[in-house]
């Protein structure tokens, strides 16, 4: 039984996904970034490196899409830029996963790991090694931008999410060689690594300019709260991901695998029973959101101005999970343009499919009738 055999709608989404105006310009430029990087193709002499990517396999991945439905109120400066970042992100999946997975190896792997801590240092003007590939002149280009002023405070933790997230592919990948399937009590916190879900919460802060108050920031309510923003989205994935991880890549990273092997349950149970505990995570974010952050808003005696933040935050993070779904569900490298077109995520060298998909939100993402904009609590705001 693959995911196909599972109606991707019922990953639940209550929030409607909502558009970032600046996606027909987001579109137009862009390729600009990732052919300067080389990650895209172009170069036709000999000695040039091979890309990451073709034309037609970058178009395929949406990640326009992505970055617009993610980050609906985001300025056009912040969207290009948190753009750059999944460009990047995306182009460091596919080159590990071509470089390194598909050969296993791991020597290589943890070589290539290595440097790439070299450019994730967080003092200003630190010096770094000269860029000899295309996802290291990524990150060094993108190190000298991601950090304005209003997010200084980041440069740390952005940095060693990066450096979690590039290190849980060398782990991955030692996993796959050894037959080695994580327990399912390590899987959520390691796949929050392993997808760079940490650096989500800098991109609703870019988008969004808020910050969740001080006085809360550090509570059990919010720890727990931005646990399970993280966990739908590296768990999500994992359903969208799991026919080519686990069937044409025979990866053992992943939720399916990982809970048949934990409950020892066969894996045509433990499709329906991941698909059940994703969307029990979002449904503990909205209860978290809905019923528990308003009390510790009243106790804690956040002011006008801080309750005010707090909406704004998390109205981002709401759009930025919305946006998730809507890609995953939506989106040519994780769904077919029809049943019987192999899946359109490419690995390096292939051709993917179409140069422009549709810029609406897919059909896909189907909402039940109850479903209601992502607005914070009135109580949660000024109640």
């Amino acid at each position: 039984m693959t995911v196909r055999a599972v109606e991707l709608p019922q990953l639940w989404m209550p929030h409607p996904p909502r558009v970032n105006p600046y996606l027909p310009i987001l579109r137009e430029e862009s390729e600009t970034w990732a052919r300067e990087m080389g990650m895209l193709d172009g170069d036709d002499s000999p000695s040039a490196p091979r890309p990451i990517w073709a034309r037609s396999q970058f178009h395929a991945m949406t990640v326009d899409q992505l970055t617009a439905w993610t980050l609906p109120d985001a300025s056009l400066a912040d969207l290009r830029l948190n753009h750059r970042f999944n460009v990047w992100a995306l182009a460091w999946d596919d080159y590990f996963a071509s470089a390194f997975k598909q050969t296993g190896d791991l020597p290589a792997a943890l070589d290539f790991t290595a440097r790439l801590h070299a450019f994730l240092r967080p003092e200003p003007g630190a010096r770094t090694p000269e860029p000899v590939n295309a996802v290291e002149r990524g990150i060094a280009d993108l190190q000298q931008y991601l950090f304005p002023p209003r997010l200084a405070h980041w440069r740390h933790e952005f940095n060693r999410a990066l450096a979690r997230y590039v290190d849980a592919g060398v782990e991955e990948l030692a996993n796959s060689l050894g037959g080695r399937i994580p327990h399912l009590i390590d899987y959520a916190p390691f796949r929050r690594e392993s997808f760079a879900a940490h650096t989500a919460l800098y991109s609703v802060e870019l988008a969004t300019g808020a910050r969740i108050p001080e006085k809360i920031r550090h509570s059990r309510t919010v720890r727990a709260l931005l646990d399970a923003f993280m966990d739908f989205m590296g768990l999500a994935n994992d359903i969208a991901s799991y026919e080519r991880e686990v069937h044409e890549e025979h990866d053992v990273n992943n939720l399916v695998v990982v809970l048949g092997t934990s409950l020892g349950i066969p894996l045509q149970d433990a499709v329906p029973a991941a698909l059940n505990l994703v969307n029990t995570r979002l449904r503990d974010f909205e209860h978290l959101r809905q019923s528990e952050l308003p009390q510790l808003v009243r106790r804690s005696g956040l002011g006008h101005e801080e309750r005010a933040e707090l909406e704004r935050w998390l109205q981002g993070a709401c759009g930025f999970l919305s946006g998730l779904h809507a890609w995953y569900t939506g989106a040519p490298r994780y769904v077919a343009v029809d049943a019987s077109v192999p899946e359109q995520r490419q690995r390096p060298g292939g051709e993917g499919g179409a140069d422009r998909p549709s810029s609406a939100p897919p059909s896909a993402v189907a909402r039940g009738a109850d479903a209601l904009p992502c607005r914070p609590t009135a109580s949660a705001g000024g109640g």
